[in-house]
């Protein structure tokens, strides 16, 4: 029986990249050709580590010929994300269209319908001129504290102001943004159904396993090259296949609120550099105790980030199931 190794701070390094990536690679080329019989993949690319990745990995795997790229800006996106996203494509020669979704946002209400539930905690939010985003408490995550979501606004002087969330805001705020993720899901899907291609998600091990996704949105895809790779990984890819700099060095964000979000405030709480491997500890049967020795926490704090994180995984498990199929008359 193999013994584990040792919990340390290079226990994700990956050994071999180049063996990685081949076998990301074939596994693309035999997914994609043989299993689903389709010509390429169209990928969804925000000038985010993520999406620039697995876009390199298919242009790695069959050829940037075979790889289109989206982009799919809309009020509140950053610029950079369009900028970006346009010097991807062209490092890679893969042909990429610029899709706005802000007509479509528009009939959907989603700004309206985010609007109206802001205005009823700040009634004086003005949509022409403030920003707006959400934020999780940031100390919550290795203390026994359910996490809370605060609304913040900005105004055009940039000065701020927060207030907890109550349950109904947060739910018809989320609720009306996801509709971007939804919208942009259905654009893909145009452009690979008019090729004859797959959709390439770009959700990695974290998004995955925390539910960082949305449900029928950027959670709906026909592969995730990226699902088994923490985002430090994901990163060492990144280095690996030439992915610009300018890409690598970005802040991961949402791209989703009017106001600048990063993952971390949003949702995860913890860096990632802390958080891969803080996880990877619990994955792996690792104790608290062997956790705590290396990443200089109490042993009690560790056990209660391992706690979160199940808390997590089980509260976000009806967003990686599948449809129940109900057996019709079998059920009598």
């Amino acid at each position: 029986m193999t013994s584990k190794k040792p919990f340390s701070k290079d226990i994700l390094k990956i050994d071999d990249i180049e063996a990685l990536i081949q076998k990301l690679s074939d596994k693309l080329v035999d997914d994609i050709f043989r299993k689903y019989k389709r010509r390429g993949a169209v990928v969804g690319i925000s000038g985010g580590i993520d999406s620039s990745v697995t876009l390199a990995l298919a242009v790695k795997a069959f050829g940037a010929n075979r790889v289109f790229g989206v982009m799919m800006p809309e009020k509140d996106s950053s610029p950079d994300s369009k900028d970006l996203a346009q010097v991807l494509a062209d490092k890679y020669g893969v042909e990429a269209v610029v899709e706005n979704i802000r007509p479509a946002l528009e009939g959907l209400q989603c700004y309206d319908r985010r609007d109206e539930a802001i205005m009823r905690v700040f009634p004086d939010f003005n949509p022409a001129a403030d920003k707006s985003k959400i934020g999780i408490n940031q100390s919550g995550l290795d203390q026994n504290l359910p996490p809370v979501f605060r609304l913040t606004v900005i105004d055009k002087k940039n000065q701020s102001r927060s207030k907890v969330l109550p349950v109904s805001e947060y739910l018809q705020i989320v609720a009306a943004s996801n509709f971007k993720q939804r919208v942009r899901m259905t654009m893909v899907y145009y452009h690979a159904e008019t090729k004859h291609y797959v959709v390439l998600g770009t959700a990695n091990k974290h998004e995955i396993d925390q539910g960082f996704f949305v449900k029928f949105g950027d959670g709906g895809a026909d592969l995730y090259p990226l699902a088994g790779l923490y985002k430090t990984q994901v990163y060492q890819l990144a280095e690996h296949l030439g992915v610009p700099q300018e890409i690598i060095e970005r802040t991961p964000t949402t791209d989703t609120y009017s106001a600048e979000q990063t993952q971390e405030e949003f949702f995860y709480q913890l860096p990632f550099e802390v958080m891969d491997l803080m996880w990877y500890g619990m994955e792996n049967g690792y104790s608290p105790k062997e956790v705590s020795d290396v990443m200089g926490k109490s042993e009690e704090e560790v056990k209660i980030i391992f706690s979160n994180f199940k808390r997590k995984i089980k509260t976000t498990d009806y967003l990686r199931g599948n449809p129940v199929m109900y057996p019709g008359t079998e059920i009598i």
